[in-house]
């Protein structure tokens, strides 16, 4: 079974493509700034270079950015902790900047990682598995955004899937994305009706182990404020272990009145 410093160094080697740093980068208290670059193992969120991203693992901050902030940045930056980078004051301070570029804050995503023991969770629940190809049916249907993308997308496919049922009724899935050969991300739906019932960290906490099982290495991600979400990560085996944020472009007329 692979340990718990084998997963942290993934997740670390992971971000060090994306944030163009050295695995070390994320592991002392100076912030950092780089350059941004579209590496060939990064997770295929976007065929773009981002104009902004930042991360922490809880001291300081790696920041990779378009050449042109940089100079703002580094006074930014300047006698600030940072893990305090994330907190509003200094969101906004970030945003008012990224104005003049075009851009504006997306989310903040708050990554969790897996403790390395298996959870060989029982359960009553009518379960049924859904492999690759099994999964190209449910594409579409709005009651699963978070457990499947919105269609088949091959530089980061939803490679396995889990779903409770009440007879022919889905009460709720779970699936997995290969974010990279190694990281596969968990995203769950439950339908409201059967929520607080425990259907949510079943699912997880399946897909977690059968994740492992097929030699890859499940991670979760979810918002600050999604308080069902944090319990069911923290329920089902996973530990809050980074955060990551990037910046978009503002839409034409997305500020008009």
């Amino acid at each position: 079974m692979i340990s718990s410093e084998e997963i942290e160094q993934a997740v670390k080697q992971q971000l060090s493509y994306e944030f163009n740093c050295s695995i070390g980068a994320f592991e002392g208290e100076e912030n950092i700034i780089t350059l941004p670059k579209l590496h060939e193992k990064r997770r295929k969120f976007s065929d773009k270079e981002f104009f902004l991203q930042m991360a922490t693992f809880g001291t300081n901050a790696v920041i990779t950015a378009d050449e042109r902030i940089h100079p703002w940045l580094k006074e930014w930056i300047k006698d600030k902790r940072g893990f305090w980078l994330f907190e509003q004051h200094n969101y906004y301070e970030l945003e008012k900047k990224l104005r003049e570029y075009g851009q504006k804050m997306a989310l903040t995503h708050h990554m969790f990682i897996p403790e390395p023991e298996l959870m060989n969770i029982k359960t009553d629940l009518k379960i049924k598995w859904l492999e690759q190809a099994d999964i190209a049916e449910y594409y579409g249907r709005e009651e699963f955004p978070n457990a499947l993308c919105e269609c088949f997308k091959p530089e980061r496919p939803d490679v396995l899937a889990v779903i409770a049922l009440d007879g022919d009724h889905i009460m709720g899935m779970a699936g997995c994305s290969a974010d990279t050969p190694t990281l596969w991300q968990i995203g769950i739906d439950i339908d409201p009706a059967y929520r607080g019932r425990g259907v949510a960290r079943t699912l997880v906490s399946l897909l977690r182990d059968e994740t492992f099982r097929r030699g890859a290495i499940p991670y979760y991600g979810t918002s600050l404020s999604n308080i069902a979400s944090w319990k069911t990560a923290l329920s089902s085996g996973f530990v809050p272990y980074w955060i990551e944020t990037e910046s978009r472009e503002i839409k034409d007329g997305e500020f008009e009145k």
